[in-house]
């Protein structure tokens, strides 16, 4: 049985209120510093793609000044974090995968990760990444944090999970897709973002913050 355990930072919100969330980002009115207001004057759908809309809109500034926003807006994604503790509960090994990365020019090392369709919960569309991107398949999820990636033009909003108890099985990437997935120990993940060998948000995000949890834990459990 896969259980779900809620973390205590986030509450995960339906499909229907990320939904409503994002379009309110633009669309209604917003409030800005000291109760001043922005309101949209017009939005117009500049672009539409497999993955991303691209809209124009005018607002109106908290002065009066009518500015122009270019906004990407996007279904979300979610960042999987799996973890096997089976061998060394004190540095349990990470499941990471290397790719490249058009936009970035380069190869990356990144937790895999991917975009929710539109009307998928954020948990299925994980472990539907997990399973299609690295063959695994968790006994238990639990929520570690959601963000917005960059929000001066994105409205892409990520969802990270933690997954354990994995269980190996046949990975199903995407026909674009050219993965390279291994396992490595917490400890060296977090070598890699020291060192530079990490460079990709959302993976420096989940280990980072798992990683300052897992060691206050420790310490609440030391001191009790």
């Amino acid at each position: 049985m896969e259980a779900e355990i809620d973390a205590p930072i986030n509450e995960e919100m339906s499909t229907g209120e990320a939904t409503e969330r994002s379009e309110a980002a633009s669309r209604p009115e917003t409030k800005g510093k000291a109760g001043a207001h922005v309101a949209l004057i017009s939005s117009k759908l500049a672009y539409s793609g497999p993955l991303f809309d691209v809209y124009t809109d005018y607002v109106r500034e908290p002065e009066g000044e009518e500015s122009r926003r270019d906004v990407i807006r996007h279904s979300g994604s979610v960042v999987i974090l799996a973890l096997d503790s089976s061998k060394n509960p004190a540095d349990p090994m990470v499941v990471v995968e290397r790719q490249y990365r058009h936009a970035a020019g380069q190869y990356m090392w990144e937790l895999p990760a991917g975009r929710k369709d539109p009307e998928e919960a954020p948990l299925a569309g994980a472990k539907r990444e997990l399973l299609e991107e690295t063959g695994y398949t968790a006994r238990r999820w639990s929520k570690l944090a959601r963000f917005y990636v960059s929000p001066g033009f994105l409205a892409e909003w990520m969802q990270v999970y933690v997954a354990e108890g994995l269980t190996s099985g046949e990975a199903k990437p995407d026909e674009d897709e050219y993965i390279e997935c291994r396992q490595i120990p917490l400890s060296r993940a977090l070598q890699w973002i020291e060192t530079g060998k990490i460079i990709d948000a959302k993976t420096i995000v989940a280990l980072l913050l798992y990683s300052r949890r897992r060691l206050a834990a420790r310490r609440t459990v030391a001191g009790s």
